[in-house]
């Protein structure tokens, strides 16, 4: 049985680490050095780094603050935010990343996905998307969840996979940091489409959140979530228990 990921997700701003509802109302959390290394120590499967106003700003990511945090924890580090050339996949991997997650710059030229794919490899390419219901379609959002691109989604989500994309995060914006539950519909419509890996993202509010999203979306291979974790309202090494309990194969330790 193949395991299902637990994946903190960092969303940096200004050197910190913060979290908003639904894009919007960002508060700060913490140092994302010091939550990086908790999250590696305790029972992480992986960690995703945004700078969530790089590409808002046009400006490049915090290399500074990402290569102390790659060289703090011990779990694969995905990063993302102001990706929109190979040069910027190049100096993030250079500061440690083990994945590159794009969005924005994808949408502005899709063909960065292939390239990327073609340099570094298939597995290190995640195509990131923003997601929200528009008119009775699934929507494709840039500049951090700020920008209706008018795509509709899970066409989208497919091509990027036949560019090259080799991981999926699928962010629900409708249910972004609201904590009542991973959107089930949205995901499955995307796994029907792809045979990458997806990751879900948005919406988790409590450890059973979890247990519905990969009961209902057996296809998920792994559930993000923020604020939950940052604030202490679930803990991954209690929630990997219940999961266990609940017979869904999760990874012990974090490795």
């Amino acid at each position: 049985m193949i395991t299902k990921r637990i994946i903190p997700c960092l969303d940096v701003k200004n050197g910190r680490v913060v979290k908003g509802v639904q894009f919007e109302g960002l508060s700060d959390v913490a140092s994302p050095v010091e939550l990086a290394k908790y999250y590696s120590d305790h029972g992480a499967d992986e960690l995703v780094f945004y700078d969530i106003t790089a590409s808002a700003e046009g400006r490049k990511l915090f290399t500074d603050i990402l290569t102390e945090v790659a060289s703090q924890i011990f779990i694969p580090l995905t990063v993302g935010g102001g990706i929109n050339t190979i040069d910027d996949f190049a100096r993030v991997l250079g500061c440690g990343a083990d994945k590159v997650s794009v969005n924005s710059g994808a949408i502005a030229n899709p063909s960065l996905i292939t390239e990327a794919a073609e340099k570094y490899g298939s597995q290190c390419v995640v195509l990131s998307a923003d997601v929200k219901r528009v008119g009775g379609e699934f929507r494709v959002f840039a500049k951090g969840g700020r920008v209706d691109t008018g795509i509709e989604a899970i066409e989208w989500i497919r091509q990027g996979v036949q560019r090259g994309a080799g991981e999926i995060v699928l962010n629900s914006i409708d249910t972004d940091g609201v904590k009542g539950g991973f959107d089930t519909e949205m995901l499955a419509a995307v796994c029907e489409v792809v045979n990458v890996p997806v990751i879900a993202s948005g919406g988790a509010g409590k450890t059973e959140d979890f247990i519905t999203l990969f009961d209902r979306v057996p296809t998920v291979d792994a559930a993000l979530a923020a604020s939950v974790f940052h604030f202490g309202e679930i803990r991954i090494e209690e929630l990997k228990e219940t999961m266990s309990q609940a017979g869904i194969s999760v990874r012990r330790g974090g490795v």
